[in-house]
């Protein structure tokens, strides 16, 4: 029986083309909800996120229920969890993207405004760019070098750095990836990275924590 997988529906994500590289990816049963029940059935939950992160915050927690059924399902049940972009940033203690909010603090940290001193490069990081695997316990069969999709102003820094799963280089290092458990979180785009994110999603399908 094919497993279910639940890619979460808050109004803040790309979930079209989400859904499509999952199924691409290999993945046969993909509901995109909002419906907590079917979170709390799910064997493997997605939740992608694009725009900022108070926004995606709001509306996340605005879903009643929402929240709680991911939490059952992830740190009870222990389902495995992979968030895309925002997403994956909602994982944080906190961000500060149009004031301080809460993030979910399901891995410590916070997410700050990408700072640069070179002016000649640019924020959005925006385009392709290297993804290098950082040594690291949990989820690290999971990230490969290679090159990714990435578009954000904002980007994730743990308080651990045991969580950081992977770097990328604009203008300096930029958690590319983090991980701990049974969660994954990647800063870049795995439905707009083509071969390389098709492989990756493959290999989240798979993942037993």
């Amino acid at each position: 029986m094919a497993e279910k997988l639940a890619l979460v529906d808050y109004g803040a994500g790309n979930l079209h083309s989400v859904e499509n590289a999952l199924r691409a990816a290999g993945a046969e049963d993909v509901t995109v909800t909002s419906d907590p029940n079917v979170v709390r059935a799910a064997d493997r939950i997605v939740l992608p996120g694009v725009g900022a992160f108070a926004a995606c915050a709001k509306a996340l927690r605005g879903v009643r229920g929402l929240v709680e059924a991911m939490t059952e399902r992830v740190h009870v049940g222990g389902a495995p969890f992979l968030g895309i972009c925002v997403g994956m940033q909602l994982l944080a203690t906190r961000g500060v993207e149009h004031g301080t909010t809460a993030g979910l603090g399901w891995i410590e940290g916070e997410v700050l405004p990408i700072a640069i001193a070179d002016p000649a490069i640019k924020v959005p990081h925006m385009g392709w760019n290297d993804v290098a695997p950082t040594p690291h316990r949990d989820g690290a069969e999971l990230i490969e070098p290679g090159e990714a999709y990435f578009l954000h102003s904002y980007h994730f820094v743990p308080e651990q750095g045991r969580h950081i799963a992977a770097l990328t280089d604009h203008g300096g290092g930029i958690v590319a990836a983090v991980a701990r458990d049974n969660l994954l979180g990647v800063q870049f785009h795995p439905e707009k990275s083509q071969a390389y994110g098709l492989a990756l999603l493959a290999r989240f399908l798979e993942w037993a924590p």
